[in-house]
């Protein structure tokens, strides 16, 4: 999977429209292979969004477990610490 597209599902709050919209982009970018379509094909590149975007908030409203919310602050800091990690054996 893409780094740059985040899980979305059971977190506290729920995802938002702007972060399940994110997600969708950063998709069709990366099925795409660019990040800005040529006027030719921005139509479709724009309507693939909007279609993967609403599936995807479909998906979410209709997933279901019994794990408790994940917390954002906290996974964003175990994402930092996994970088800082991979980082710095990198180098």
């Amino acid at each position: 999977m893409c780094r740059n597209i985040r899980p979305l599902h059971n977190f506290e709050p729920p995802a938002t429209s702007a972060e399940v919209h994110a997600a969708a982009l950063q998709y069709v970018r990366k099925v795409a292979g660019t990040t800005k379509p040529s006027q030719a094909n921005a139509a479709a590149f724009d309507e693939a969004v909007h279609e993967i975007a609403h599936i995807t908030q479909h998906l979410l409203e209709h997933l279901t477990t019994s794990a408790p919310p994940k917390n954002r602050e906290e996974e964003a800091l175990k994402a930092r610490a996994r970088a800082a990690k991979r980082y710095a054996q990198a180098g």
